[in-house]
C-alpha cells in the first residue's frame, strides 16, 4: 500500500536519521511529485544547502530559468524565513481577507489559485538564534493554509499537526517517528528525469501562462449597456495575482492612459480587450471611440464596416489605418477635438457649470457622452520640427490639460521608447497622463526605478494609475481579445443591440483611393431645377484629410482669378484631379448649358482625357497639339459677348509651349492663354489646366517675374514646397510640403490661410 505524505496544501516534512542517501531520496521524490502534479509554474521552490550549496538540489537546476527555483547563500537563513512570514501576512490580509480559511478553501470556491505553492528546501545550518526560531515557528503554524510549506533536514522543527516527521535510518525507515509506520522507501527518481521534467515545465513558464478568458471581462447580456458615464469610465482589463478583476478607470483622475510595450508584447491585443470592456457597459450615448493607427496594419479596421463583415462597434466614430505616411489625418483628429473641447466648455459656461457629469445633469437632452480617442504609435505624429509635429504638441497639451474636466480622454500608445521619448521634452504634458500601462519590456513608461515590466510573463501588464510611481504598481493578465472570432462575437452582438438612427464609423484608410462617385459632396450636387446654369459652381478636386469626409472644393464664381493650376509631373495624379473637377461641374449643370473644351497635350493623360470627353457628350470639344492655337484664339475672341459658361480643361498645357508660341493673328496661343486667365472668371470662363512643373507654368504665363495672381487656386502634387514661393503662396519660403504618391497640396488663395492636404479620387472608370 503507498505511503502518502501530506505536503501541499497540508503541511510540513521533517527529515532525520543516520541514512543521507534515504533522506536524499526522499527529498527528490515528493519535490519532483509536487512540482510535477501542479500546473506549470504552480510550485516555486527556495533552497537552503550551506553545505553543499545547493547541490542537494542539482537536479532542479532548470527551474531556475523560469525563476521557480532561487537559492539562499550561507547566512541567508534569516531573511529566507522574514520572506516567508512576510508572502504569509500578505496572503492573510489581500487574498485570503478573512473571506475564506485557506487557499485550498478560496481555489475550491472559484476554481482559480491565486498563489503558487511556496516550498522552502531547508537543508541544515548552524543552530538557529531566538528572532529566526520565533519565525520558523510561525511559518510551521500558519504557512499550510497560505501554501508556504518546509522540507526540512537537520534544523529542528516544532511539534504542530501539520508536520510530517520522516525517519531514515539504514535499518529501515519510519513516517511519525522510529515508533511511526515503518515503510520501504521508494528508489530516488533518475536524475535524467528530475531533469527533463524540470526543464519541460520551465519552458512552458518562460512561455507565459495562457490568456485569461475574454468573457471575464463582460458583464452578462442583460447587464450590458447599464452603466452611466457622467462621472468617468471604469471596465476591468485583467484579472490580478488574486483572482481578482484589475479595473481600469479614466475621468477626473487618472484622466489619459499611456501604453508602451515593445513590437509582440500584445499592445494591440490590449487595446481590444480595453475597448470590448468599456463598449459592453457602456452605451453609444454614454461612450464614442475615436482610433487612430499610425504603424501598417489593418486591426483597427474590424471596427468599422466591411466587405467580409457588415458589422461595426456602434460607438466608434472614426477608424484611421495605415496612416503612417499621413500625419495630417492626426492633426485633423486633433484639430476635431479640440473643436468639441471648445464646443462643450462654451455649453458649460452657458449653464454656469464646469465639469461633464455637472453638464448633463443641467442639460440631460443633450448629446454629451465621454470621448476616448486611441492614437497607436502616436510618435509618428510627433515626428521632426514641422508645422504638424509643432501643432500636433500643442494641441495635445491642451487636450491633455484641458479634456478631463469635459470628459475627452487620450489613449496614447508606443512600441518604440522613442515614442515615450517625444513626450519627456513636454514635462506639463507628460504630468496628465497617470495612467500607465506597461506590457512586457516595456521600458520608460512607469517611474525610472521600477522595472516590474522587465519580468513580465507573456499576455501580462502592469497596471499603473500613478504616474508609474511602484507603489502604484498592478499585475494583470489580459485576456485574447483580438483574435477574429473572439471579438466578432462582441461586436455582433453589440451591433444587433445599436439604436436605429446609428451610422457606421468613419474609416479612412491611407492606402484606399477615393472614388469621385462615392463621395458625399459629389452625391450632393445637381443641376439647378429651373434648368439654368449654377452661379457659382464648385469643382471637386480630391478628397481632403479630415474627420469627416470632405472633399477638396474649388468654387467658380464670377470673379477675377478662379483659374485651377495643377502643378507636377505625376500624369495619373494631374489627370484625375481634372477629370473629377470637370465630372463635378458637368453634374451641376444641366445638358446644353455649359461647355468643356478638352485640350489633351500629352499621350499618355489621353485615356482619361478620352474618357471624360466621351462621358461629357454633346457639351464637350476635343483639341489637340495642332488645335490648340485655335482653341486659344477662338475663347479670347469670344470672351467680349456673351455666353454660356465654358470650361477649359488643359492636359499638360506646357507640352503644347512650341505650338502656343506661334503667332496666330495679332497675338501667340500663350498671350491669348493669358488673356483668358485673366478676362476670362469674370465672364463665367475658368481655366482648369495641368502644368508638368512650376517652372513651366511660369514660363508660359510670362517668365520668372510674371505675376500669378490670376492662378487663384493650385494643387501641387510632386512640386515641392520651396518651388511655390511668395508669388504663390503667402509668407516666405513656400508651404512645409513634401511630395508623396497620390497625395497633393490644394491652395485656394481666396480662403485659405494654408494649404490642404489631399487625396485625388481614383479613376471613374
Amino acid at each position: 500500500m503507498p505511503a502518502l505524505v501530506p505536503l501541499l496544501d497540508a503541511g510540513h516534512v521533517h527529515l532525520s536519521g543516520d541514512d543521507r542517501a534515504g533522506c536524499d531520496a526522499v527529498v527528490s521524490a515528493l519535490l519532483l511529485r509536487a512540482v510535477g502534479r501542479a500546473d506549470p509554474g504552480g510550485v516555486r521552490l527556495v533552497g537552503y544547502d550551506p553545505e553543499h550549496l545547493g547541490g542537494g538540489l542539482a537536479g532542479f537546476a532548470p527551474l531556475g530559468t523560469a525563476g521557480l527555483l532561487t537559492f539562499v547563500g550561507p547566512g541567508g537563513l534569516g531573511p529566507l524565513l522574514d520572506d516567508l512570514v512576510e508572502q504569509i501576512r500578505r496572503i492573510n490580509e489581500t487574498v485570503l481577507a478573512g473571506e475564506h480559511g485557506s487557499l485550498r478553501e478560496l481555489a475550491s470556491a472559484t476554481g482559480r489559485r491565486p498563489e503558487p505553492w511556496r516550498v522552502a528546501v531547508l537543508l541544515g545550518g548552524d543552530e538557529l538564534n531566538r528572532h529566526e526560531r520565533g519565525q520558523l515557528e510561525r511559518v510551521v503554524r500558519a504557512g499550510a493554509a497560505c501554501g508556504v510549506h518546509l522540507v526540512v533536514r537537520g534544523i529542528a522543527l516544532p511539534d504542530d499537526p501539520t508536520v510530517t516527521r520522516v525517519v531514515t535510518e539504514s535499518s529501515g525507515a519510519w513516517i511519525g517517528g522510529p515508533s511511526g509506520l515503518s515503510v520501504r522507501l521508494d528508489p530516488p527518481p533518475p536524475a535524467t528525469l528530475v531533469t527533463e521534467t524540470c526543464r519541460e515545465i520551465a519552458a512552458q513558464v518562460n512561455a507565459g501562462p495562457p490568456p485569461t478568458p475574454f468573457a471575464d471581462l463582460l458583464p452578462p447580456p442583460e447587464e450590458m449597456w447599464r452603466e452611466d458615464s457622467a462621472s468617468g469610465l471604469t471596465a476591468p482589463i485583467g484579472e490580478g495575482p488574486q483572482g481578482r478583476p484589475v479595473r481600469l478607470t479614466l475621468g477626473d483622475y487618472p484622466p489619459h492612459a499611456l501604453i508602451g510595450g515593445p513590437s509582440g508584447t500584445g499592445k494591440t491585443n490590449l487595446i481590444f480587450a480595453w475597448i470590448g470592456a468599456l463598449a459592453s457597459r457602456y452605451s453609444p450615448a454614454e461612450l464614442e471611440f475615436y482610433l487612430l493607427d499610425f504603424k501598417e496594419g489593418v486591426s483597427f479596421a474590424r471596427f468599422a464596416q466591411g466587405r467580409r463583415d457588415p458589422s461595426w462597434l456602434p460607438h466608434m466614430r472614426l477608424v484611421g489605418i495605415n496612416v503612417n505616411t499621413d500625419r495630417e489625418f492626426g492633426l485633423a483628429l486633433l484639430r476635431f477635438l479640440t473643436d468639441e473641447l471648445r464646443r462643450r466648455a462654451d455649453a458649460a459656461k452657458k449653464h454656469e457649470v464646469t465639469k461633464l457629469a455637472e453638464l448633463r445633469a443641467v442639460d440631460p437632452t443633450g448629446h454629451w457622452p465621454r470621448i476616448v480617442a486611441v492614437v497607436d504609435e502616436f510618435q509618428m505624429l510627433l515626428a521632426g520640427r514641422d508645422v504638424v509635429a509643432r501643432e500636433a504638441a500643442d494641441l495635445l497639451e491642451d487636450l491633455a490639460r484641458r479634456g478631463r474636466s469635459q470628459g475627452i480622454h487620450l489613449v496614447l500608445a508606443s512600441q518604440d521608447v522613442r515614442g515615450i521619448e517625444a513626450l519627456w521634452g513636454r514635462p506639463a504634458l507628460v504630468a496628465q497622463f497617470t495612467l500607465r500601462i506597461a506590457l512586457p519590456k516595456a521600458l520608460r513608461i512607469l517611474a525610472e526605478r521600477n522595472d516590474a515590466a522587465q519580468s513580465l510573463p507573456r499576455w501580462h501588464a502592469v497596471v499603473n494609475a500613478e504616474s508609474g510611481m511602484v507603489e502604484g504598481n498592478e499585475v494583470a493578465r489580459i485576456p485574447s481579445a483580438s483574435d477574429w472570432e473572439t471579438w466578432s462575437g462582441l461586436q455582433h452582438r453589440l451591433w444587433r443591440m445599436r439604436p436605429p438612427d446609428a451610422a457606421p464609423a468613419r474609416l479612412f484608410d491611407g492606402d484606399a483611393i477615393p472614388r469621385l462617385d462615392e463621395a458625399p459632396d459629389f452625391r450632393a450636387l445637381a443641376a439647378p431645377t429651373d434648368g439654368r446654369a449654377p452661379r457659382n459652381p464648385v469643382a471637386l478636386l480630391g478628397e481632403i484629410i479630415d474627420v469627416q469626409s470632405r472633399s477638396a472644393a474649388l468654387r467658380l464664381p464670377r470673379a477675377p482669378g478662379r483659374n485651377l493650376a495643377v502643378l507636377g509631373t505625376r500624369v495619373d495624379e494631374a489627370c484625375a484631379v481634372l477629370d473629377s473637377a470637370a465630372r463635378s461641374l458637368a453634374r451641376q449643370h444641366p445638358p446644353g448649358t455649359a461647355r468643356f473644351s478638352i485640350a489633351c497635350l500629352d499621350p499618355d493623360a489621353d485615356p482619361i482625357a478620352r474618357a471624360l470627353y466621351d462621358d461629357l457628350a454633346d457639351d464637350a470639344a476635343w483639341y489637340d497639339e495642332e488645335t490648340v492655337g485655335e482653341l486659344m484664339t477662338e475663347t479670347a475672341d469670344g470672351l467680349p459677348g456673351p455666353g454660356s459658361p465654358h470650361y477649359l480643361l488643359l492636359f499638360a498645357v506646357d507640352a503644347a509651349a512650341g505650338a502656343l508660341a506661334a503667332r496666330t493673328g495679332r497675338r501667340t496661343g500663350l498671350e491669348q492663354l493669358r488673356r483668358i486667365l485673366h478676362d476670362g472668371p469674370e465672364r463665367r470662363t475658368h481655366v482648369l489646366a495641368w502644368w508638368r512643373g512650376v517652372a513651366r507654368m511660369r514660363a508660359d504665363l510670362g517668365g520668372p517675374a510674371a505675376r500669378t495672381d490670376q492662378i487663384g487656386a493650385w494643387v501641387a502634387l510632386d512640386a515641392h514646397g520651396g518651388e511655390l514661393g511668395a508669388s504663390l503662396y503667402p509668407g516666405t519660403g513656400g508651404p512645409d510640403w513634401y511630395p508623396r504618391p497620390w497625395r497633393g497640396l490644394f491652395f485656394d488663395r481666396a480662403v485659405h490661410r494654408t494649404g490642404q492636404v489631399l487625396i485625388p479620387y481614383g479613376p471613374s472608370r
